[in-house]
Formats: structure tokens, C-alpha cells, sequence
């Protein structure tokens, strides 16, 4: 097989590899079918996919459409038409490149009508590549070269099936000094030009494809002898290539990127050839041998490598899809964790030798002091420490301590936890902060700007008291890539993980609405149809004309067009303004459907009473809706059903809410456990750090976090993890191995037996 990889077959193309977001337009009838296409794959009804693209295509952003459509994409969740935005493209890509293919097949003059029906019914671009390959534009290849020695018209005497003729006498008539210098030359070059167009033909590459999917097995072995690394498993490991799971594919990925691994793809090779005989033994009448040869020749040497890249590829894109999933799931949920209010917090950035930055915060997120202490090693200042610690705790009332999880975090926890227990104060608790991306944040622009007197840590600080506070106003302002919640994030696509958790973020930070008169331009740029250049030019106005008191006022912001207020206004919120809807969801489109609705009902009482709860929780009760959007129907400038009317009453009803307030608040703690106080069969309460592939990470309140494996997850069958936990869940857990030498914590949820 080490021959296989001397020569690489290098194909031009001129057409581009990925057309442009900018699509072509297509007729009518093309669009509807690939329309339905679209609703088929996804299983959605035909008009919500239709309308959905139609929104697309108009320029509105997914939140809007989500939030404000529903009666026009038959509610559509944000994630379906997000799915419905990533399937039309590819679709209106693939018809694109269907029609380049045609046209240039067209333009060499090679266009069957057989072609054309194949081409037209392919569903993949590899499928539309491999029916494209015979024509492609190659550069050198032995075919090519036996091409140029005027071989090919005795290749395609042994392609036709000679009934009749010697092999040798008709070699005979194509050699000629220098380039074909004998008998044996002629037919090497012959068969040279049969193998590619074996291994150009579409069908044997599908076949052939499936076959090496299917029984080829994938081997691992360490690239140096005696070398210790984080691959050790994988330094004599095999597995068949359908069954490696995307976390392992990974890490396979960066052990042969690091040059610790050497992969091979072991293929059987002889049941291989053989289906090629089964193939093409009825289109040749040489010598079997010779065709056996041919066929071993094309297999080894030009099928077998490009396959295995594409069998590769799809494996490293199907995991690269699933690790982005997974970031992007457990963003959101560490995103929407909810917000700690109405406390003081103490932020605490550990390390050892440059000792634990401190930062009190108010209520509000202000920064009211920071400090620094050296209660860990090397300088063991503990007392001196402590004391500063309780004079903070009297001086600002404080009632949460949050500690960084990166360097000198439990030992700085063991200190913060001897603190309170001294104080003897059961109000005053603690918790562990996910500090991923504190130090990004802390060297910033936005951070020096925030924060010019203070240092990059003590910036750190700040950030950290801010996530427990609100973590997704703090959160948003660091790239969503260094916010550890992922698996191998640092091997996937930068490109598509960027956009995945951009769109995250944004349906994050839609979901939630925010405060335009506090937000920062970060947090803004988020918002709906906002650009960072309008959310800096929103700031800016605010600062110089003071609060927004409506939401009109944002029309006079410099470069929030008209389009652009359209989709980002019912994002935004302004609490003790002139319009009090302006506190809400309800977009301004919709206000005179909610005074329509409020003089139906006889409301004079403020939105949010009690009084004005009950009215609607009467109606609600009464079956009241229907005839609710009868009456609005009239004057509403979009379409209104029940969904809308919906909205319109809980928002009247509980202005201003704010989802992430009904979500169980976050563990907290005042006291830590070690290692040695632990033993197998203890039930703890703990908090998911982390979920990936093969289980779940859980703070338990010991140094390292403890590992939930997925088969430990449930008492039947979990697919993944992510099927029953999530990023900040509290579960129950049980200890069911301990590795002190090695600090790991093996925990289960099934119970204290099983």
C-alpha cells in the first residue's frame, strides 16, 4: 500500500469549491422544489419553511422572525429556522454547482441525456463531483502522459470488448522510439489509462465508498517509540471506522496533527478487488490477469487514497459537527444561567505568586474596591489575609463570595471557606465561577476602556464577580470561543464555531432582552439586526443626551436605519419610560393591538397589576383567545392568530419578565470537602460543569470536578449526555470510584447500589 501514495492525482476545477453566500436566483419552480426539498428533510410543513425563507430573504434575522412571525412560519422555534437558513443554502448551493457541472460537460461537448438525468438527481455535491470527475481538467497523471504518447485508442481497443485480435500484435502497432519503447510499455500505458477511468467512474467510487465505510477498520499506533503523551491509548488502538465516536476522531486528529500518532486504514482489500472483477470483468475480454492487474493498480493506487480522504473528511466533519453542537449547547446554558441580584459580591481571582486579586461589586455591578491578598503558598499569609477578608465582608455588607476556577482555586477555596466558618454568618456563602476567558476579557480594549486605574488581574476580578452577578452581560463580552464549555473546540473549523456561537449568543441575549439605557455595546451588538458600529453609536448617543425615555428615541441614533430599528426594537427594553409597553416584548408594530386588546378588556390599571392579571386570566380561563384575535385581526399590519395574542397578554400581564429568574438558582456553598474526607457510596449535591461526548464534568466541592460517565447516567439507554443534563443543572450524585493518586472522582446518578 506504501506505493499508493506516490502519485497524487491533482485536479483543477474552475468552479469555485463553495459558491458564495449571495446564491443565484432561480425560477419559480426551482425554488419551490427545493423548498420542498428543504421542509421534506427537516420534516416542517411546506408554507413555514416557504415563508420562513421568504423572511430570510428579505433581510429579517431569525430572532425577529421567531419572535415576531410566528403566524407566518407556523411558530417556528429560533433553532428550526436557523435549520431551515443552513439547509436552503446548501440546497440552492447544490443546484448552483449542478449547473456549472452541466455547463461545463456541455461546453466539452460530452453531454448525454443520461448524464444530464444523473447529474439533476444528485443529492449531494460528492455525488455531483464524482459524475463531474471523468470530465475535470487534470494536470499530469501516468494516464495523462500515456494520453499524450497516443495510447488511448488502444485502450479503448481493450475497453470495447475485442472479440478477436492478439494483445501483443496490437500493442505492437503503438510502439515508437522514444516514448513507447516496447510491447510492454504500450500495454502499461493502456491499462494506465483504463485504471482512471475506473476510478473515475461514479458508481464504482459510490460502491466502493459504502464498502470502506462499512468493513474498513481504523488503526492507531505511535509515531515515536518510548514517547510519553495525553495519546497513550491510542498508541495501539484500532477500531472499524463506522463506530469511532466524534470525541475520539478528535483527539485522533490532534495526536497525528502533533506528530504522536501514525492512523492507517486497513481495508480488505482482496474483496475489494474482487468487486471491481464482479464489475468490470463483462466490459474486457483480455487475459483475467491483466485486468486483475489493472483493477489492483487503480484500487491501490488512485481509488483507495482518495476515498480514504473523503471517508476521513467526512468523519473529522461529522465530528466537527457534533463538538460545535455541544459548545453551542452548553453555551447557551451557561448563558442563560440566571442572574445572583440584590447582593453584594466579592470577586477573587486566585493565584499563588502574584497573590488573589480582590473586588467587591454592588448591586448594580459597580466596582466599589479592589485589593489583593496572599493567603497561598509561596507567602502563606493567612492570617493577614483573613482579616483583610472580614473587614471587606463588614465594610460592604457583603453576602457572596465568587472564586475563579483557574490557578490556586481550591486552595483559595479551603481559605474563603475557613473565612466564613470563622465569621460564624449562615447568610454568607460562596461559589466557584467559571473563569474561561476572564483573562481575554481582562487584557481588552472594552476592559482597559471600562477599567483604565486597574490592572489586567484586578480587571479579572471584576469579571468574575460580574458572572455570578449576570453572567450573560458579563459573558457576552469576550469571544464565545474562550468560554470553556466545549470539547475540542481548539480542532474544529474557527469559521463555522465562530458563527454557531454567535448565533448562540444572539438568540441568548433576544430571548432575554435588553436594558438600552444600562447595556453595554457588547451585549448590544448581540441584539437583533445590530451591528457593533450602531451598538458603539447607541452608547454614545446615550452618554451624551442621557437616558432613552422611549423607545422612538432610538430612530435618532446615527445609522439605526429603518430596517434595522424594525428587527432590533422589541428587543429592547426601557423600564420607567413615557410608553409603558416600551418595558416589554411587544413589539412597537403591535402596541395598537395591546390597546385595542387593554380598551376591550376595560383596563385602566397598569400593565403588570394584579387587577390587570386577573381580567386576562379570566378571559384566558373563559376561552376568551379566539375572540381576542378577531377583534385585532381588523388592524393589525401583519398577520395575528393565537400565537401573537398570547404574547401580547402575558406580556401585559408580567411586563419586563425576565426568563432566567424562573431557573433553580445557582449551589452555593460554606464549607469545602478534600479528597481524604470523601469515600465511595457518599451522596453529594453538585453543580454540571461541563457536558461532552462521553459523560458530564460535576463540582462536588472537592479540587477537581468529578466525572458522571454516560453509562451511569440513567437506568436506560442515554444516547448522550446532553439528552439529560445540561451546563449548570444541580443533580444528585453518588461516589462510585476514587483515584486519590491521580485526583479523579468517578460519580454516578443512578443511586447509592447501582
Amino acid at each position: 500500500m506504501a506505493e499508493s501514495k506516490k502519485e497524487t492525482v491533482i485536479i483543477v476545477d474552475t468552479i469555485q469549491e463553495e459558491t458564495e453566500s449571495k446564491v443565484s436566483q432561480f425560477d419559480a419552480e426551482t425554488e419551490m422544489r427545493l423548498l420542498k426539498f428543504v421542509a421534506s428533510t427537516l420534516k416542517l410543513p411546506v408554507s413555514g419553511v416557504q415563508n420562513a425563507v421568504a423572511l430570510l430573504d428579505e433581510g429579517n434575522t431569525i430572532p425577529f422572525i421567531a419572535r415576531y412571525r410566528k403566524e407566518m412560519t407556523g411558530s417556528l422555534s429560533d433553532q428550526e429556522i436557523d435549520a431551515i437558513a443552513e439547509s436552503i443554502t446548501a440546497a440552492r448551493r447544490l443546484e448552483q454547482r449542478k449547473r456549472d457541472v452541466l455547463r461545463l460537460i456541455g461546453e466539452q461537448g460530452q453531454l448525454t441525456e443520461e448524464l444530464r438525468v444523473q447529474i439533476e438527481k444528485a443529492e449531494t455535491v460528492q455525488r455531483v463531483d464524482d459524475l463531474y470527475r471523468p470530465f475535470r481538467p487534470k494536470r499530469k497523471t501516468r494516464a495523462s502522459i500515456a494520453k499524450e504518447r497516443g495510447l488511448e485508442p488502444f485502450a479503448n481497443w481493450l475497453w470495447s470488448q475485442p472479440t478477436h485480435g492478439d494483445l501483443r500484435i496490437e500493442a505492437a502497432k503503438y510502439v515508437k522510439e522514444p516514448d513507447v519503447a516496447t510491447i510492454e510499455l504500450a500495454i502499461q500505458g493502456a491499462l494506465d489509462i483504463l485504471a482512471e477511468r475506473v476510478a473515475d467512474d461514479a458508481e464504482t467510487r459510490a460502491m466502493l465508498r459504502q464498502f470502506i465505510w462499512k468493513e474498513a477498520v481504523l488503526r492507531t499506533e505511535a509515531a515515536k517509540k518510548g514517547v510519553e503523551s495525553v495519546y497513550e491509548m491510542y498508541y495501539d488502538y484500532k477500531e472499524p471506522v463506522k463506530k469511532w465516536p466524534p470525541h475520539r476522531i478528535l483527539a485522533m486528529n490532534r495526536g497525528e496533527r502533533e506528530e504522536f500518532l501514525k492512523v492507517h486504514m486497513d481495508v480488505p482489500v482482496d474483496r475489494a478487488i474482487g468487486m471491481l472483477e464482479r464489475k468490470w470483468l463483462k466490459s474486457f475480454s483480455i487475459a483475467k490477469e491483466i485486468l486483475n492487474e489493472m483493477l489492483q493498480d487503480s484500487f491501490k493506487r488512485l481509488l483507495f487514497p482518495a476515498l480514504e480522504r473523503d471517508i476521513r473528511n467526512q468523519m473529522t466533519e461529522t465530528a466537527e459537527a457534533q463538538a460545535i453542537d455541544i459548545f453551542g449547547k452548553n453555551l447557551r446554558q451557561l448563558l442563560l444561567q440566571p442572574p445572583v441580584l440584590g447582593q453584594r459580591v466579592l470577586g477573587v481571582d486566585p493565584a499563588f505568586r502574584t497573590g488573589c486579586k480582590l473586588a467587591v461589586i454592588d448591586e448594580t455591578g459597580k466596582m466599589l474596591h479592589v485589593s489583593v491578598i496572599y493567603p497561598t503558598a509561596p507567602y502563606n499569609k493567612t492570617a493577614e489575609s483573613e482579616k483583610a477578608i472580614h473587614a471587606l465582608i463588614a465594610q460592604f455588607n457583603i453576602t457572596l463570595v465568587a472564586i475563579g476556577n483557574g490557578t490556586a482555586s481550591r486552595e483559595t477555596e479551603q481559605f474563603i471557606a475557613d473565612c466564613i466558618r470563622h465569621l460564624g454568618r449562615d447568610d454568607l456563602k460562596y461559589l466557584i465561577v467559571n473563569e474561561a476567558g476572564a483573562s481575554v476579557y481582562s487584557a481588552s480594549k472594552l476592559a482597559q476602556k471600562e477599567f483604565p486605574a486597574l490592572d489586567v488581574a484586578e480587571r479579572s476580578a471584576v469579571s468574575i464577580a460580574r458572572r455570578l452577578q449576570d453572567p450573560l452581560s458579563e459573558l457576552v463580552k469576550i469571544d464565545p470561543q474562550s468560554v470553556g464549555v466545549g470539547q475540542y473546540q481548539h480542532d474544529v473549523g474557527q469559521k463555522r464555531l465562530s458563527e454557531r456561537l454567535r448565533f448562540v449568543v444572539e438568540t441568548a441575549v433576544n430571548q432575554v432582552g435588553v436594558d438600552v439605557n444600562t447595556a453595554s455595546p457588547s451585549l448590544l451588538s448581540y441584539v437583533s439586526g445590530v451591528s457593533t458600529t450602531v451598538a458603539d453609536q447607541i452608547v454614545a448617543y446615550r452618554e451624551k443626551n442621557g437616558k432613552f425615555r422611549s423607545r422612538r428615541d432610538l430612530k435618532d441614533v446615527p445609522r439605526l436605519g429603518p430596517k434595522t430599528y424594525e428587527q432590533c426594537i422589541g428587543f429592547m427594553r426601557i423600564f420607567d419610560g413615557e410608553e409603558p409597553l416600551d418595558q416589554t416584548a411587544i413589539h412597537p408594530e403591535s402596541y395598537p393591538l395591546a390597546n385595542a386588546l387593554l380598551k376591550h378588556l376595560g383596563i385602566r390599571s397598569a400593565i403588570g397589576s394584579e387587577a390587570v392579571s386577573s381580567v386576562i386570566e379570566e378571559g384566558v380561563q373563559g376561552n376568551k383567545i379566539a375572540e381576542w384575535v378577531t377583534i385585532l385581526q381588523p388592524i393589525a399590519a401583519h398577520p395575528v392568530g393565537e400565537p401573537t395574542v398570547k404574547d401580547l397578554i402575558e406580556q401585559i400581564r408580567r411586563p419586563g419578565r425576565d426568563p432566567r429568574e424562573e431557573l433553580p438558582p445557582p449551589l452555593f456553598r460554606s464549607d469545602v470537602l478534600k479528597l481524604e474526607d470523601i469515600h465511595e457510596g457518599m451522596q453529594f449535591r453538585g453543580t454540571v460543569r461541563n457536558v461532552i461526548d462521553f459523560g458530564a464534568f460535576v463540582d462536588i466541592g472537592v479540587k477537581n470536578d468529578g466525572l458522571v460517565h454516560l453509562s451511569k447516567m440513567g437506568r436506560t439507554f442515554v444516547k448522550h449526555p446532553l439528552d439529560v443534563l445540561s451546563v449548570g443543572d444541580i443533580i444528585d450524585v453518588w461516589v462510585i470510584g476514587i483515584d486519590r493518586n491521580k485526583g479523579r472522582v468517578s460519580l454516578s446518578m443512578l443511586g447509592p447500589t447501582e
